[in-house]
């Protein structure tokens, strides 16, 4: 079955967010967990409700990936518009975590219409 205009619209979304090597990597950290890098237990810093250290804050981004804080939330603004990401505030700081189910959807689109 041939892809409807909104799902094409997605694919593009999507596309476009895979095309930076930053944004790519960005996913990589997301998909491996706090643990890949030695990032800090959120505990440890001011940050509300950091019990669950789920996600990585905006940040550590910056820190990871030595970006101003504009460049760091463009990135990740193109990464939650394509549906790769969701973000949740904890006080002053936003945390961001990989939406497996959005990606994987978005590749299956792909996929079938690349006919593969």
């Amino acid at each position: 079955m041939p892809l409807d205009a909104t799902d094409l619209t997605q694919v593009t979304r999507v596309a476009k967010a895979l095309s930076d090597p930053i944004r790519l990597r960005m996913l990589a950290l997301l998909a491996e967990g706090r643990d890949c890098c030695g990032l800090p237990d959120p505990r440890t810093r001011d940050v509300p409700g950091a019990g669950t250290p789920a996600g990585i804050c905006v940040c550590e981004f910056q820190e990871q990936f030595d970006l101003a804080q504009s460049r760091t939330s463009y990135h990740l603004r193109v990464l939650k518009d394509a549906g790769l990401v969701s973000e949740e505030a904890r006080g002053k700081w936003t945390f961001y975590v990989l939406d497996r189910e959005t990606l994987s959807t978005a590749l299956r689109a792909l996929e079938q219409l690349l006919g593969a």
